[in-house]
Order: C-alpha cells, then structure tokens, then sequence
C-alpha cells in the first residue's frame, strides 16, 4: 500500500505540473460551462440551458480526464520508456495500473467540486436529482474512457497518440451526443451518438440529475457494455514497450 501511494502521489505531481491538462481536465468544461449556460447559442430543448448542459458538462468532464488526459499522459510515457522501468520495479504493473485510475478518480472529484457550484450558481435546479445513480454513471463512464484512453497510447507512438485522442475528443464533444442533443443531431450522426459511450453517459447523467423528459434505460445498457468492454481490450492490446 505504502508504494501505492506514493505512485498515486507522483501521478497527481505529474498531473499538477502539465498546464495543459489541468487546462484540458477542468479549464475547457468550465469555460463551456459558463459559455453556452449564458449565451444562447445551442438548441438544448430546455427552458433553462443549464438544466441540459450542467449534467452534460459533467459527462464532458469525465471523458476530458478519463480518456483524453490519462491517454496522451500514458502514451508519452509509453514513449519515454517509463512505464517499461516501472513495470520491472517492486510496484508492479498492477498497482501501476490502480494508481493511474485512483488518480483519475480523485481529479474527477476536484473537477466536480469546482463545477456542481458553478453550475449552481447559474442557475441550475434540478428536480430530485438521483445523485447515487449519477455516481455509478460516472464510475462506469470512467471506466470506458480509461478503457478507451488506454487502448490508444498502448498502441500508438505518443504523437499519434496525442492526435487521435484529440481528434477524438472533438469529435465526440460535436457529434457525441454531449453538447447538441440526440434530437438536433442529423439522422445518421444520432443513431451513432446513441451507442456511443459520450451519448450514453450524457443521457443517463441528464436523467439522473433532474432532466425531464429523458428514459435513458438503453443508455444505460450501453455505457455498461462499453465500461465493461474497453478496459478488457485495452489490457489484451497494451503495449508496454
């Protein structure tokens, strides 16, 4: 346990000295949040834009961290050798691993804890909101885009690597069923957005935290099946050299 946490130390060192990825991990979900929340500019179907986009910033917060952060990180250490010196060291791959998703974890935490306020303080209210389901949300959606994350950098040299995910994160932020609803996305974008771990996440999030007018239950068979799948592959495909 002992090198367990001072893994996890050094992965939330690594984290807080790389500008770009608290900027990607916090700043950009923030920024979207107070953006589009007070500016008019996205067809959310809602009275109130942020009863839609507060629980899908969220989702975004998650894929940010769990996917795009975690993967290029991963990816350029990959690169650097580092992850093959540390696997062959007393703290053993498998707490390699647990290190790298408790620090996940514990980012999202912070991430929340800056913008459930925020969210709040804009206005946001959401009627019985089902806060226990949305943490099983986040925790199978953490678990797909880490899986998601991890399947490219351990396949991929760390600039690919840091292309795709970002390309990635694009396109799954437009077309994803994140940002722009199901509804206004066109025909053949919105049955792909629907089996896609960004749109499932979305969905059950906006149902779990007041949003009326969702019944998520497909989504929720969908986020399992990717929070289920993707780790499972990203470990037969990993490349650790």
């Amino acid at each position: 346990m002992s090198r367990l946490r001072a893994q996890v130390a050094a992965e939330i060192d690594v984290v807080r000295r790389n500008g770009e990825q608290l900027l990607l991990t916090l700043g950009i979900p923030l920024m979207m949040l107070v953006f589009l929340s007070t500016v008019d500019l996205l067809p959310t179907g809602t009275e109130e834009p942020i009863d839609f986009l507060a629980p899908s910033v969220l989702a975004l917060a998650v894929m940010s961290t769990s996917m795009v952060s975690l993967g290029i990180a991963t990816g350029f250490e990959r690169s650097y050798h580092v992850l093959k010196r540390l696997g062959a060291t007393p703290l053993g791959r498998p707490r390699l691993v647990a290190a790298k998703m408790i620090t996940v974890t514990l980012i999202e935490l912070a991430q929340f804890a800056v913008l459930v306020p925020v969210a709040y303080l804009l206005g946001w209210s959401p009627s019985s909101p089902a806060w226990p389901a949305a943490v099983v949300a986040v925790l199978l959606g953490t678990a797909a885009f880490a899986g998601i994350g991890l399947v490219f950098a351990g396949r991929l040299r760390g600039e690919v690597n840091l292309a795709a995910l970002n390309g990635l994160y694009l396109a799954l932020l437009l077309a994803g069923g994140i940002v722009v609803p199901f509804a206004e996305l066109p025909r053949p974008l919105r049955a792909v957005a629907h089996v896609l771990p960004s749109g499932a996440l979305a969905d059950v999030l906006r149902d779990s935290l007041g949003l009326v007018g969702t019944r998520p239950g497909a989504s929720w068979l969908v986020l399992a099946a990717w929070a289920l799948a993707a780790p499972v592959v990203a470990a037969r495909t990993f490349r650790w050299d």
